[in-house]
């Protein structure tokens, strides 16, 4: 069995349902938005809901992919740092509970987290400390670390820090891995745009986008884009939300319907398509396959609150899988 390395952002996902919109407006935080904060002010987020039961799992988008991987029985680890503290641990525990090797590199920061906190109408507003998590350095990644692995996945969020992302992709190719490349929200793919586009033709071999990122990045709509972005590496593929997505290797071209079902939070559905796509890959599965594998996953983990699909459901996911 081909086994996986996964790299991003080692961020601890706190979830709260809340009854009303009020804890917004005391904050400050505006319904709907993505908040960097620091340390102080997640403490006092934290301290405000913890009595509305919030759950806590490891979250961040690369390591979300490595978990349902993992939980479809490939063999997983992956790189990230934390701290020596509550948060750490618990980021840490999870990956273990979920049989993900950790190669967790300790920070002198605090475990960063992502506040999620979801209004009655189901929206949520982030308020994220990115703390040691940002703090992993190009240093740290060495080739020792790539040994034993088949594919590379990492995310694009660490594009911030252009020194890491580029190391990491150029060892894991030099080290004869397939890489893979999800890519950060639109708006950081158009702030670091010309650097992104290089990074893919030297040494991204799969590129995953939704429609907004690949607009970003290829200034297209999406049946163009996927066109554009399989020609810079390998196998583009363009999620084009409830309509389905796009997937194209060389002429090898799909078009692949989403499993219609009621969302109730759509948060992780790009995380744990690439988990289906990359399973369908791994078993040298055509990209039709695979792009069906990564549309179930993404229509079971938007049916429930969080990142994560449950455990209870994984069983009846593989016997959906096999019927594909």
């Amino acid at each position: 069995m081909k086994k996986v390395l996964g790299m991003g952002n080692a961020l601890v996902d706190i979830l709260v349902t809340l009854p009303d919109e009020k804890i917004l407006a005391s904050l400050g935080l505006a319904k709907g938005s993505m908040q960097l904060v620091d340390s102080t002010f997640s403490s006092r987020v934290i301290e405000r809901i913890k009595h509305y039961n919030p759950s806590i799992m490891s979250g961040g988008s690369a390591s979300n992919t490595i978990h349902g991987l993992s939980r479809l029985g490939v063999e997983c680890s992956f790189i990230g740092k934390i701290s020596e503290d509550e948060f750490g641990n618990d980021f840490k525990k999870d990956l273990l509970k979920c049989s993900i090797n950790p190669k967790l590199f300790k920070g002198t920061l605090e475990t960063g987290r992502a506040v999620a906190l979801i209004t009655p109408d189901s929206e949520r507003t982030f308020a994220t400390y990115l703390g040691s998590a940002v703090t992993l350095s190009s240093d740290e990644i060495t080739p020792e670390l790539f040994k034993g692995y088949d594919y590379f996945h990492i995310e694009g969020y660490l594009v911030q820090n252009h020194d890491i992302i580029e190391k990491a992709l150029k060892t894991a190719k030099d080290s004869g891995l397939v890489t893979s490349l999800d890519l950060a929200s639109f708006n950081i793919v158009s702030e670091n745009l010309g650097f992104l586009q290089e990074l893919v033709k030297k040494y991204v071999d799969i590129v995953f986008a939704n429609e907004e990122e690949a607009l970003s990045f290829t200034g297209t709509e999406p049946v163009e884009s996927v066109r554009i972005i399989s020609e810079m590496c390998r196998i583009g593929v363009v999620k084009t939300g409830a309509k389905g997505s796009l997937v194209r290797c060389g002429e090898d071209v799909c078009a692949v319907d989403s499993f219609k079902t009621s969302p109730v939070d759509t948060t992780g559905a790009g995380d744990l398509y690439a988990s289906g796509f990359l399973f369908g890959l791994i078993h040298d599965m055509p990209l039709i396959t695979c792009a069906k594998y990564g549309s179930l996953l993404a229509s079971r983990v938007i049916q429930k609150v969080g990142a994560k699909i449950p455990d209870s459901q994984w069983p009846g996911i593989i016997e959906e899988m096999k019927k594909i």
